[in-house]
């Protein structure tokens, strides 16, 4: 009997101890890149707990219940982070993107704190113009235009945004993981003209668009828009020739055959005369060069840029009647160089603290001639920028960063010149100045969980900025001042995309500015130095199906730019306070074989004291994107459908829709050593679209009419050989 009792006390006691909860769970799965290939021997962390996928990518983790932090890394990818409530046996398929790819994680992190972000990986995306200077990638949704052709680089348009000089929208290089700001402040192109030309699209590795002012680290021009460029750490060797029969482009890239080693060198020359009549005659020649080292818990990273072009610019012309040799003035032109370096150290003292030491030097040189209809005038300016960063950022726990930083930035055009031929063909001076721009700028940043489903993100930036304007023409005119400006940054996130039935809603508030032209006005009549604007946002993400959907709507206010200085014509003009209001529909899903994309957007912008349209702003901008890996043949296709519809130029004038279809085939041969393609252009309607008043030979008078570059289409072919697989 004391036996039989003992054995139904153990009895009684298994099965106590088998209806508990148990210990551990599994969270198992498999990690691929997007085109779906398995990155083995992946590190999976949970805590304390570590383990390594297998050859195919597969894993099974064992956690325990509760929410738990996962940390995935592999070489050459961008670490993954994700927040897990785990009740049971969970499966998990993560996606790694490349290293040099700018990436967003699931939780938002103290330097890419907003979810509105949205991140692309260079083969995600068309070529915008192979072969052909411009911008290197065409981003869903946001459209890109040219003012008047050549070498000078297009902008990026948002929804509801006039950014044909740049003004709103600022532009980045990251290298090292420092934002290095390419946008030049009162240049003769305009007010924050940024020029991607300078680097070589085979160094770029992905694209981050983050359309608000959520970022405390991005500072002057990120009104409406901000691009970030991430530079390669590695160009696997190669030579490039792509050719329209107008245009050749040649490039070369080489880095060392240890793949370990982090540097490579690049050079591109691109010639060519574009699809109008007037040849351009194109002269651009480039080198790119980037270099890591990793001295004990240090990374210093070098990157340096080295740029020429030339150019005989078409320039705008009238588009309701035709033009001799597609120009007004074949005397227009451009000439521009510049020269850039770009030194960082970051340096992991310990696992939770990160110090990134930043500086730069930057050279830049224009000599441009244009004819807007008033007659030919002459821009020229050198200047010097140089600048520095520190960055601290501080894993204060598990849940919670802290980021502190301070930026200095100085920029000195010097002989900022402007003159207009008189009515002997004489160039007379208009402006000639000498300015001297300089921001110092701390910030700090709040990021974590408040719970499971709150992040919070809250940021501040003190910009004070010295203006120095010497006025050779006028030096009553000469000033200094020192204005500042703060900047509040605030996200909230509530819930995740990939939730059960809710989405993720993320609710933002942000000031942001950009620095004007301080060669406007004169004595009690000169206009503000600081443009102020202040936007709230809320974007709502949902995975349906493996397709994010996401919601964006936002509402934008803008201060007045009093005698903001016209960079077509010299001229001042006042452009009023304005309110812009948006909504885009974008869902984007990722198949075995491939990606699609689409977007919508609708906006109306208006100037708050007279309510007329903002001239020259979107209203509309449809987009569809496909990429398809996995053709006939083995080919690699890609494909984008642009919709701009008419928008207003103010006094009754409406701009010309533009249609744009842009193809790509790609196939790769001889055990992958060669690269074949070829890339196409539908194009309708022009770009730069502008009023301008023009008398045209034959003319008694001039009068005010719709000007533009009109857009041709085109066909080219590319042939990359690739010196290692």
């Amino acid at each position: 009997m004391r036996r039989l009792a003992l054995l139904c006390g153990v009895l009684v006691l298994t099965g106590t101890l088998g209806a508990q909860e148990p210990e551990s769970y599994s969270v198992h799965g498999t990690i691929t890149t997007p085109q779906g290939m398995p990155v083995a021997n992946a590190a999976i962390m949970a805590g304390a707990t570590l383990l390594r996928a297998d050859k195919a990518g597969n894993f099974d983790l064992r956690v325990a219940p509760g929410n738990q932090h996962l940390r995935v890394e592999a070489p050459g990818y961008k670490i993954v982070s994700l927040d897990l409530d785990v009740e049971e046996d969970r499966r998990l398929d993560v996606q790694m993107q490349p290293s040099d790819n700018v990436t967003v994680t699931a939780i938002p992190d103290i330097l890419e704190p907003d979810p509105s972000a949205e991140a692309y990986a260079r083969e995600d995306l068309l070529d915008a113009n192979p072969g052909r200077p411009g911008l290197p990638f065409s981003i869903p949704g946001f459209p890109v235009e040219t003012a008047s052709g050549g070498i000078k680089a297009p902008q990026y348009f948002a929804p509801g945004v006039a950014g044909d000089h740049g003004e709103p929208i600022a532009q980045f290089f990251e290298v090292g993981g420092f934002l290095f700001q390419n946008n030049l402040t009162a240049n003769a192109h305009g007010n924050g003209y940024a020029d991607p030309n300078v680097v070589i699209p085979a160094a770029i590795g992905g694209v981050l668009v983050d359309n608000a002012a959520f970022n405390a680290r991005y500072g002057d021009h990120s009104i409406n828009l901000a691009v970030t460029y991430t530079v390669r750490s590695r160009v696997e060797p190669f030579l490039s020739l792509t050719t329209d029969g107008r245009d050749a482009d040649f490039a070369a890239g080489w880095s060392p055959r240890d793949p370990a080693r982090k540097a490579w060198m690049a050079v591109e020359g691109s010639w060519g005369n574009g699809f109008l009549a007037r040849p351009e005659e194109r002269q651009q020649y480039k080198w790119n060069g980037y270099r890591a080292w990793t001295p004990g818990r240090h990374e210093l990273t070098l990157f340096g840029v080295g740029y020429y072009g030339f150019s005989r610019i078409p320039g705008l012309i009238p588009l309701d009647i035709p033009v001799p040799d597609d120009t007004i003035d074949l005397r227009q032109q451009d000439l521009t160089h510049t020269s850039l370096e770009v030194l960082t150290d970051r340096w992991a003292a310990t696992s939770r603290n990160l110090l990134q030491s930043s500086g730069y030097f930057r050279t830049y040189s224009l000599g441009l001639q244009s004819d807007f209809g008033d007659g030919l005038l002459r821009q020229s300016e050198f200047r010097t920028v140089a600048g520095a960063n520190e960055t601290y950022t501080h894993a204060l726990n598990a849940r919670w960063s802290l980021l502190g930083a301070l930026d200095y930035r100085r920029d000195a055009p010097r002989n900022l010149d402007l003159k207009h031929v008189d009515a002997d063909g004489v160039l007379q001076p208009v402006t000639s100045n000498d300015l001297t721009i300089t921001d110092l700028a701390p910030l700090v940043a709040l990021s974590g969980r408040v719970h499971r489903d709150l992040q919070v993100y809250l940021g501040l930036r003190r910009d004070e900025i010295h203006f120095t304007n010497v006025d050779h023409l006028s030096p009553a005119d000469s000033y200094t001042q020192w204005p500042g400006t703060t900047s509040p940054k605030l996200s909230l996130t509530l819930g995740h995309p990939d939730a059960a039935v809710l989405p993720q809603i993320a609710l933002s508030f942000g000031k942001a500015f950009h620095a004007n032209d301080p060669r406007i006005g004169s004595g009690t009549a000169r206009g503000a130095l600081i443009i102020q604007s202040r936007e709230y946002q809320l974007v709502a993400t949902k995975l349906i199906e493996d397709t994010e959907v996401r919601v964006t709507v936002a509402h934008q206010t803008n201060s007045e730019e009093l005698a903001k200085i016209d960079p077509d014509t010299g001229l001042q003009q006042d452009v009023g306070p304005s309110v812009n209001r948006y909504i885009t529909v974008s869902a984007r899903r990722r198949f075995a074989y491939g990606s699609m994309q689409a977007s919508y957007s609708q906006a109306n912008a208006t100037e708050r004291v007279l309510r007329a349209p903002v001239p020259e702003a979107p209203r509309l901008i449809v987009d569809s994107l496909a990429v398809l890996d996995r053709l006939p043949w083995r080919l690699t296709g890609k494909a984008e459908y642009e919709y701009v519809g008419e928008k207003p130029l103010g006094d009754g004038f409406h701009a010309v829709p533009v249609q744009e279809i842009r193809l790509s085939l790609q196939k790769a041969f001889a055990d992958g050593r060669w690269t074949a393609s070829a890339t196409g252009e539908l194009a309708s309607g022009a770009s730069g679209q502008t009023l301008e008043t023009f008398a045209l030979p034959g003319e008694t008078a001039p009068s005010e009419r719709i000007a533009g570059v009109p857009l041709r289409s085109y066909a080219s072919a590319s042939l990359v050989y690739h010196f290692r697989r």
